[in-house]
């Protein structure tokens, strides 16, 4: 990327007043935010998290129900000629803006991810982070809890995310590989919530996660599978 391009955070939120400020506190210690466009996408008809916004160098806007629907929402209205998206609650490294744009300065890079980290220590969490890492490359079909992030073009000639129900990160990566479009993993992690682990108990999650994507690779459709993924 040239120095002058500009990225665009988008990051889509569904009931999350009490956490957006968080979120967007810590995307404030992220080293280049300065220069990027950050854009919450609220999907909830009331519009909670978009009233709960503070000051400050961001907007929000409205979006249709549904991770994909939204995140492509936010896409569609930004400017910048690379875009990440960012959940809600996960949280970037200092230099992680900086590390996408060395990685997008190479032209066959059509998008990427970073590695995943969980917020919680014990050796279970540690486990899932390295399965995942391998997973990533092994497949280069990150999933949307690694920040990912695309060129714009890229991002556009593929169509971007759908408005599915869930499996929208597998779906647009796995077309994006399919393409023969470059996709690059970041050594650096993110850090998100343990907050789904937690609650669900990290033997069921983990376990009912890699059902899920198993019957979504067999051919189940995302509208089924969101039935128990709540």
């Amino acid at each position: 990327m040239k120095p002058s391009d500009r990225i665009s955070v988008i990051i889509p939120a569904y009931e999350e007043a009490d956490r957006i400020k968080e979120t967007l506190d810590g995307l404030g210690q992220v080293a280049g935010i300065e220069e990027a466009e950050i854009i919450v996408v609220d999907g909830h008809p009331e519009k909670s998290t978009i009233r709960s916004l503070p000051e400050g160098p961001f907007r929000g806007i409205s979006g249709p129900r549904g991770r994909g629907a939204q995140m492509h929402a936010g896409a569609t209205a930004c400017c910048g000629t690379a875009m990440l998206f960012l959940h809600a609650d996960t949280r970037l490294r200092a230099d992680a803006l900086n590390r996408i744009k060395e990685v997008l300065r190479d032209p066959a890079v059509a998008g990427g991810a970073f590695d995943l980290g969980i917020d919680a220590p014990g050796a279970a969490y540690r486990l899932i982070e390295r399965g995942a890492s391998f997973r990533s490359r092994l497949t280069r079909v990150p999933y949307g809890d690694q920040a990912l992030f695309f060129r714009r073009s890229a991002y556009f000639r593929l169509g971007g995310f759908r408005p599915i129900p869930l499996m929208e990160d597998v779906d647009l990566m796995r077309r994006l590989k399919r393409a023969g479009e470059k996709i690059r993993i970041v050594r650096q992690p993110v850090r998100t919530s343990a907050r789904r682990w937690q609650q669900e108990g990290i033997l069921f999650c983990t376990l009912r996660n890699y059902a899920l994507i198993i019957l979504y690779y067999l051919g189940v459709s995302p509208d089924r599978l969101c039935r128990y993924y709540r």
